[in-house]
């Protein structure tokens, strides 16, 4: 992630000292993404990921630490957060919330193919179940609430064409949320942010997902929505790519199957998801924060997705 807060070798080996992880070797920042400061960094006991949250506070942070240690436990590929000697998952650093968890093998994989597809659908299922019985709860952060709040601050920015798509967005994703079937739908603890940078693999192998600091509980489908969106798409258009779209949904069905409430609610869940991290976008680029490494998103290419989504039906869930 950029890197917002500085974090030197000095201040690691520091830190260090309350962890079971032996000496500091080396630190490097992550320049990538805009929310977190996040660090690779490389002990006597191995290579791991340093975070620093810059949005988040101290009594957030246990959903998603110990959200992770709950899906680990249950056999879904994910980092699992250090404890310190004192058994906190969370502690300060330059006046801010860490933590410190373990670094996955392997690599993003940026040129997906439906084999690809398939492992990040299927876990992506394994994951939803594992998570009915997570006692925490919180709600997905950046959700219609935030939508509604988001929305007056990045229109004065956008010519009439935009804004236009916005305002009629907002609409219809306002009327979907309150309609009967949305309100059936299966819910539990998501990632919500489950892009390809987000996932890693070696090969064809899936070695785990990570970053869930966006994780909240919301829609099962939402989930799905936000990954077909990323995984599935040519990255030039925005349209979807039906044999990929068919490997990650198939795979998911697999294991946990979809339903028909969720089958009728696929096509306005794929507009919802693209309008949510078309709005992340404009809110990073026209309300930035400062930051030592920074390089937001162009938001245009979710603006895309979103008006391809409206003019294109997508391949339905169940083939």
């Amino acid at each position: 992630m950029a890197v917002f807060t500085a974090v030197t070798l000095d201040d690691l080996t520091l830190l260090l000292k309350k962890f079971p992880l032996g000496n500091a070797i080396n630190i490097k920042g992550i320049s990538s993404g805009i929310e977190n400061s996040n660090f690779f960094i490389d002990t006597e006991r191995g290579e791991y990921v340093l975070t620093i949250f810059e949005n988040l506070s101290f009594a957030q942070l246990p959903f998603y630490l110990q959200l992770m240690r709950h899906l680990a436990d249950r056999g879904v590929l994910v980092p699992a957060p250090v404890p310190d000697e004192a058994g906190e998952l969370v502690v300060p650093l330059h006046g801010k919330p860490a933590a410190i968890v373990s670094k996955l093998e392997g690599g993003s994989q940026m040129a997906p193919q439906p084999v690809h597809c398939a492992a990040v659908g299927a876990m992506q299922a394994k994951m939803h179940l594992a998570g009915r019985d997570f006692a925490l709860q919180q709600p997905n952060l950046r959700g219609l609430d935030w939508w509604n709040d988001t929305t007056p601050l990045v229109l004065p920015f956008l010519d009439e064409h935009n804004a236009h798509l916005l305002r009629a967005e907002m609409h219809f994703q306002s009327a979907f949320a309150a309609c009967d079937h949305y309100h059936r739908l299966g819910r539990g603890p998501i990632h919500a942010d489950l892009f390809r940078n987000n996932v890693m693999f070696v090969g064809e192998r899936l070695t785990g997902f990570f970053d869930f600091y966006f994780a909240g509980c919301d829609t099962w489908l939402f989930d799905v929505a936000v990954t077909v969106n990323d995984w599935c798409i040519d990255v030039a258009t925005g349209v979807l790519d039906a044999a990929r779209v068919r490997a990650l949904v198939d795979a998911y069905h697999a294991v946990r199957p979809f339903t028909a409430d969720e089958q009728a609610a696929w096509q306005p869940m794929l507009r919802a998801a693209a309008l949510r991290f078309w709005l992340s976008r404009l809110y990073d680029l026209y309300v930035p924060r400062e930051a030592e490494m920074l390089t937001p998103h162009d938001p245009t290419h979710f603006e895309r997705i979103l008006r391809e989504r409206i003019a294109t039906p997508a391949p339905g869930l169940i083939a």
